[in-house]
């Protein structure tokens, strides 16, 4: 007759206290995998406000002939749009030239995907100087630029010499013309026009940002000089003329 072996096994208080640490492992690597997966939503939801942001202002980086080109929305319309939608689907303004966002997960006619953050919520309204996502731990906020004013209502002044670097003075400053061609934030264009100081400066206020047109007709030469000026947000814009006649 063989001897008796003893069997041992596992006591309960040995099964609960395996159950237990396989619980707090399960725990903290559920919390680590939603730290990982709220930290990944939040640099997802700060590039699209990038793109966003980009989108209502344009890109300062974006250049041509080493003069910024890119000015987004307001660069075309003249104001801040006052809906996501209105950066994908014109309003009914002439002066749209979008879409200025493309939705990268769009399908059919949805066009949707751009309006929300990595957690699903709206973002706020695009009709401030910044906007902010919501959905996440934290509030998310991308300044567009630091203020309203800077994005619509900015100035330009203007100084107009002849070949000779004269001014046109007290007799001739009536014989310029400055022209302003700029959007006016109702999908139109407006023309704004001012006269030169005795000393040839021409100063004009509340230009939305963009790449616009600046006419500065001499009638006694019966003669007009066309440029460009680029409107950037909060800079007072400041641009020299010189005729090349001799006018005055």
């Amino acid at each position: 007759m063989s001897g008796l072996q003893k069997q041992s096994g596992y006591t309960l208080i040995e099964v609960i206290l395996v159950v237990v640490i396989l619980g707090v492992l399960a725990a903290v690597a559920m919390k680590s995998m939603a730290q990982v997966t709220d930290t990944s939503r939040t640099e997802e939801t700060k590039l699209e406000m990038i793109r966003l942001a980009i989108a209502i202002a344009g890109d300062p980086d974006r250049l041509s002939g080493g003069v910024r080109s890119d000015y987004g929305y307001i660069g075309d319309v003249g104001s801040l749009p006052s809906n996501w939608d209105a950066l994908v689907t014109n309003p009914g303004y002439a002066t749209w030239d979008g879409p200025y966002i493309q939705d990268e997960f769009a399908t059919a006619s949805a066009n949707t995907e751009f309006k929300l953050d990595a957690w699903g919520s709206t973002y706020g309204s695009p009709a401030a100087a910044a906007f902010s996502s919501t959905g996440g731990s934290i509030t998310i906020t991308r300044k567009v630029a630091n203020s309203t004013a800077d994005l619509l209502y900015n100035s330009m002044t203007c100084s107009i010499c002849d070949l000779n670097l004269s001014p046109p003075g007290s007799i001739w400053r009536d014989s310029v013309k400055v022209l302003l061609i700029h959007p006016n934030g109702s999908g139109s264009m407006i023309t704004r026009t001012a006269w030169p100081t005795a000393n040839g400066l021409i100063q004009i206020d509340s230009i939305p940002i963009g790449r616009h047109r600046l006419q500065i007709i001499i009638i006694p030469e019966n003669d007009t000089l066309r440029r460009e000026v680029s409107i950037n947000p909060g800079q007072d814009a400041y641009i020299n003329l010189q005729h090349f006649a001799d006018v005055w």
